[in-house]
């Protein structure tokens, strides 16, 4: 009686257990796959551009702030978890995420074709956004608040990024991505838009306060500095961060995160329990 009354009664901390996130981003990791390519990349553009309103309120939020590095690098962060939000709850298809779907590809239901597919056109996608974003901030004159400062501090990112070295670019992507998919990861725990808006905040404002790379924050935040005039930063220095981040980044998330959590709740499951 006693066990009835307790199964019956709502769970404390009302969250969806770590073994059944496992199963949920493996079914959505399948239909991500089956997407048109219409539908993929448009979506994909949002992403870009949800990223890019992200990382423009980074921005003005640390310029001139006053708080100290740590505290200001932290508050920047929250500032650029508006990317991640945007993505999750208004819906879009974003890069460093999508490499959950290792995760259905580790258990044969999707093919390696399917992942690259899919990969290759929300990386364009994300890229034409965030690209597309570049150009109209530039072009709306926000940059230009703070007498210039803002536009200081965009060349000063962008300046920044395009001298980290391959192998930093590297590590710094793995580290990176491994904190976005995990919060994208607790995204599938919460029930409600305000306990997934929470748990976005955290992993992010941690990869951005650290300094680690995020390969589609970099599709803004190197353009946009460019865009300011400066001839430091070219399309050569672009390629070289975002080449070794992009790597990283499918490291971090399609092996640090979506294959470890594979190995531990998936392998080996009964094709039953998967579905």
């Amino acid at each position: 009686m006693l066990n009835e009354q307790m199964q019956q009664e709502p769970r404390a901390l009302d969250v969806v257990p770590p073994a059944e996130i496992a199963k949920l981003i493996q079914d959505v990791g399948v239909k991500k796959a089956g997407l048109p390519l219409v539908s993929t990349f448009v979506l994909a553009i949002l992403a870009g551009a949800f990223i890019a309103f992200g990382a423009m309120l980074y921005t003005v939020t640390v310029t001139g702030s006053e708080l100290g590095f740590g505290p200001t690098r932290l508050f920047g962060g929250v500032a650029f978890s508006l990317g991640l939000i945007l993505v999750i709850i208004g819906g879009a298809e974003l890069f460093t995420g999508n490499s959950l779907i290792v995760m259905a590809w580790a258990d044969g239901r999707i093919t390696t074709a399917a992942v690259m597919r899919n990969w290759s056109l929300v990386y364009l996608g994300n890229l034409t956004g965030a690209l597309g974003m570049a150009l109209l901030v530039h072009l709306s004159g926000t940059l230009a608040l703070g007498d210039g400062a803002v536009a200081e501090t965009a060349i000063k990112i962008a300046q920044a990024k395009v001298t980290i070295g391959p192998l930093e670019a590297i590590a710094r992507g793995i580290l990176c991505n491994v904190l976005v998919c995990l919060a994208v990861w607790m995204c599938f725990a919460a029930h409600t838009v305000s306990g997934k808006v929470l748990v976005i905040i955290f992993p992010v404002a941690a990869f951005v306060a650290l300094g680690f790379e995020h390969s589609v924050a970099n599709m803004y935040l190197i353009p946009i500095g460019a865009l300011q005039g400066n001839a430091t930063i070219g399309v050569a220095g672009f390629l070289a961060n975002l080449i070794p981040v992009t790597l990283g980044n499918i490291i971090g998330g399609g092996g640090l995160v979506a294959l470890v959590y594979w190995l531990v709740y998936l392998r080996g499951a009964p094709a039953s329990d998967k579905l």
